[in-house]
């Protein structure tokens, strides 16, 4: 008889055990195994040593900000952090997306969209080498050719839009910050300049979405940047 495979580990870093528990209890339920840490320090302790599979964050800790637990993990790994805080501020949340945060989920939250976000962070951490072809719903990208087509029909894009398009295709469904575009595309010397984004996202819209007011693909997240969905 064969073994069941092994249960997909989490390192739950918060310092309140009231929220360890009820995400043990949440996580559990949906198939994982849990582990915990009741600070930075000792969370960032147990990843080296026995590396998890995904890292749920708080933000306020008691030795360090959960901001600085997410820069230093990024100096040595690549361990999807999801990032779930009481702070609804888009401050907070930005800090902790441009530090390397995968995701962020706001308290107090339900245990199906936990779930949810949980499993779209580890899709693309399997996902990491990624196949030249990429289809969203009608929209198709070979990153190889550098061909983007609707609907059967080739989309001339200017090389701006291209790079934006292929950003968010390359982290689909992960929320790129617009400091993180702008540096990505225009160099750290553009990170404020947020209306470069604005005019070439409108453009991308009008030719790729078939409504572009109302974009099913390329959508806003309010005053922090920009994230790829599939519906």
């Amino acid at each position: 008889m064969s073994a069941s495979p092994a249960k997909p580990a989490i390192l739950v870093i918060d310092d309140e055990a009231q929220i360890r528990r009820l995400l043990r209890r949440n996580l559990e339920a949906a198939g994982y195994t849990v582990r915990e840490a009741d600070s930075g320090g000792a969370g960032l302790a147990e990843t080296a040593s026995r590396p998890p599979e995904a890292v749920i964050l708080d933000l306020g800790l008691p030795d360090m900000s959960g901001v600085e637990v997410v820069r230093q993990l990024r100096e040595w790994s690549k361990v999807p952090v999801l990032v779930v805080t009481v702070r609804s501020a888009e401050t907070d949340k930005v800090a902790a997306l441009d530090a390397g945060a995968d995701d962020y989920l706001t308290k107090p939250f339900g245990a199906p969209e936990l779930a949810a976000r949980l499993r779209a962070i580890l899709r693309r951490m399997q996902k990491e080498e990624r196949p030249p072809q990429e289809k969203i719903g009608d929209i198709e990208v070979d990153l190889g050719a550098r061909l983007v087509r609707r609907a059967g029909q080739e989309v001339r894009l200017t090389g701006k839009e291209y790079g934006l398009l292929r950003l968010l295709v390359l982290h689909r469904g992960k929320v790129l910050t617009h400091r993180q575009i702008l540096r990505e595309l225009w160099g750290p010397k553009a990170e404020g300049n947020t209306h470069y984004l604005r005019v070439h996202m409108t453009h991308l819209r009008q030719k790729l979405e078939a409504d572009p007011s109302r974009p099913r693909h390329l959508r806003t997240e309010s005053g922090i940047g920009y994230r790829l969905l599939e519906e």
